[in-house]
């Protein structure tokens, strides 16, 4: 049985991009869908987001490391069409300045995790990425790269978080 990872991106010549991915193809079904409906929400509070990246290879994360432009050596959940990077758009341009808690507002209420607080707020965190969101708790991530979980339509972190079995 396939997922999104093996039927679709493991098959796309981006598979091994360098250069930044910001195709919303590359992002699973229910992961685009969120992406979406939370730049659109933004919009409608006057805020104007874009998703800045989201497929990524692990040659480019290893790139981004070499740069010194991330901490993480080894690629993540983008790698699995679960993740996106979305930023302000100001002038045209994309933008990581100012705040960005309503990413984190319209994440939760999309079902996302915010990488600003990995759905747990209050706790402290020693890696904060506030233009990131995924569609997978920080826990099922081990699972998830050693291909052993995915998550199906009905995933939803927070239930996940909360306790809630998952199939």
């Amino acid at each position: 049985m396939g997922n999104f990872f093996t039927d679709v991106i493991s098959k796309d010549a981006r598979v091994e991009s360098v250069p930044r991915v910001a195709a919303l193809d590359l992002l699973e079904p229910g992961m685009r869908q969120r992406v979406q409906a939370i730049i659109a929400d933004a919009r409608a509070h006057g805020v104007d987001l874009m998703a800045f990246e989201t497929y990524r290879s692990r040659a480019r994360q290893l790139e981004l490391f070499n740069r010194g432009v991330t901490k993480l050596r080894e690629v993540g959940v983008h790698n699995y069409g679960l993740a996106c990077d979305i930023v302000k758009v100001v002038t045209g341009e994309p933008s990581w300045k100012g705040d960005f808690h309503l990413i984190c507002e319209l994440a939760r209420a999309h079902g996302l995790i915010w990488g600003g607080d990995w759905g747990r707020p209050g706790q402290p965190h020693s890696f904060v990425d506030p233009v990131h969101v995924q569609r997978c708790t920080v826990a099922r991530q081990a699972g998830l790269f050693r291909g052993e979980w995915y998550p199906d339509d009905s995933y939803d972190p927070y239930r996940d978080l909360a306790g809630v079995p998952v199939t």
